[in-house]
């Protein structure tokens, strides 16, 4: 059971707990030894057991349980139905042998035959002819002999009555498992319709149409979740932080860049990445344009390929990553925060996108991680060129001289505050003074007016 939210698994609490719960008198009347009553009357009287039926509550209540728990709740809904479709045809059976046993058994077409028709001399026979014929009626197949009596009429037109019920009651759960299953799958996976209906109203080719099928085929197929942040935001941070931590994180230490950084950066980043999956042929980034995300492939290739769009100059696999050269400022870069090189998915592939905010605000936080990024990406630009030395070594002073401009500043104002400070404590004391001479001389005019003497 459940105190304050958490489970409790002492056992002897728990059977403190059951024992005065309203539910122990029940289950003791269910376990009663009641198949004793039976010898008395004779025989195969069920009506001895009934007792049993009082732990129905409870199996109901177990089933409502293990449907919270289980994994695979639409799969167990549907297996609860499928027992309890067999319950009603055992039950509807069970009666049908019943009422022929009353009637007379072998007395007509209708009823079961009795032990003297070849092959129903054994009970089970007898079992699976009334399981049989409750299923024909239950299903409504029809192919069942004609009833003769009123209670065999009756009896059959209950059963339709039940079987209509029935059919609804399953048609009903079907449904709700179906329409659970695609609320689910909404929830994780972007619905293609409205994009093939944009595309139909705006006369889009079948080509473009036919890749957009397909990238929504595959991101089902390999159960890529791009919508992941959307289903795990209403969970608090911290919860959240574990959750993407345990799924993200073993792939993001794969990446050579983060092999030396510190966990706590680690955590930081990847609550802050975003899944994005690459069709082939598809242009990750382009040469030239402005920067704004870093990428870290987390599955599949891409191709670094030249001008023309087809020659393939490398090829990253798992584990790297680019594009950090447009987020961070290095000193000396001809490229500014343009792209320096034409990224192309070979096929799908699955990446993490970095914007260069979520960067900036890690990266402030943590110094050693950029510059260990900084000294990665300047080793990087003089490997392509793009690294001007004399550029750098000019910002570089720069950068020095106002870091010494700052350094002159602070300590002026230091010494500013300080007399600021002597001045007003000098005011304070003055004022102090003044008001103590002011409260003197009032003191003594008042004496004086008191006395009468003169002013």
């Amino acid at each position: 059971f459940l105190e304050d939210g958490m489970l409790v698994r002492d056992r002897g609490r728990i059977r403190r707990r059951y024992l005065r719960s309203r539910c122990f008198p029940w289950d003791v009347a269910a376990v009663l030894p009641t198949d004793l009553l039976a010898l008395g009357p004779g025989p195969g009287v069920p009506v001895a057991r009934a007792n049993r039926c009082l732990r129905a509550p409870r199996l109901f209540e177990a089933l409502d349980r293990r449907e919270t728990r289980t994994g695979h709740p639409n799969a167990f809904r549907v297996a609860k139905l499928m027992l309890y479709v067999f319950v009603a045809i055992h039950w509807f059976g069970c009666l049908y042998f019943a009422l022929s046993a009353r009637l007379g058994l072998g007395t007509d077409p209708w009823v079961c035959p009795n032990a003297t028709r070849p092959g129903f001399a054994r009970p089970l026979r007898q079992y699976l002819h009334s399981f049989y014929f409750s299923t024909l009626i239950l299903a409504m197949v029809g192919d069942t002999p004609e009833p003769q009596r009123p209670e065999e009429l009756l009896f059959v037109t209950a059963g339709f009555l039940l079987a209509v019920l029935g059919f609804a009651t399953i048609t009903g759960s079907i449904s709700s498992v179906i329409s659970n299953i695609n609320a689910a799958d909404a929830a994780f996976y972007p619905d293609p319709e409205p994009v093939r209906r944009y595309l139909r109203a705006r006369g889009a080719g079948g080509r473009l149409a036919r890749r957009v099928a397909r990238w929504h085929q595959h991101l089902r197929s390999q159960r890529k979740l791009p919508a992941e942040w959307e289903v795990l935001g209403h969970l608090p941070r911290g919860l959240r932080a574990e959750v993407v931590a345990d799924v993200h994180l073993p792939a993001l230490r794969r990446v050579s860049l983060f092999q030396s950084w510190e966990p706590g950066v680690l955590r930081q980043l990847v609550l802050r990445l975003r899944p994005q999956v690459f069709g082939p042929g598809e242009f990750v980034c382009r040469r030239g344009d402005v920067g704004r995300e870093m990428y870290f492939v987390r599955q599949g290739r891409l191709a670094v390929v030249g001008e023309d769009g087809v020659t393939q100059l490398a090829v990253l696999g798992e584990g790297v990553y680019f594009g950090e050269i447009s987020l961070i400022n290095i000193k000396g870069n001809t490229s500014g925060n343009r792209r320096t090189a034409n990224i192309l998915s070979i096929g799908y592939s699955d990446l993490f996108c970095l914007a260069k905010e979520e960067l900036a605000e890690v990266l402030a936080e943590f110094p050693s991680a950029r510059a260990t990024m900084e000294a990665k990406g300047r080793e990087l630009l003089l490997r392509m060129g793009k690294l001007d030395l004399q550029a750098e070594a000019a910002a570089a002073e720069a950068e020095e001289g106002a870091e010494r401009r700052v350094r002159v500043l602070e300590t002026t104002l230091e010494g500013l505050q300080t007399r600021g400070a002597r001045l007003l404590a000098q005011l304070e004391a003055s004022a102090f003074k003044l008001a103590l001479r002011l409260q003197r001389l009032e003191s003594r005019w008042q004496r004086r007016q008191q006395g009468g003497g003169p002013g």
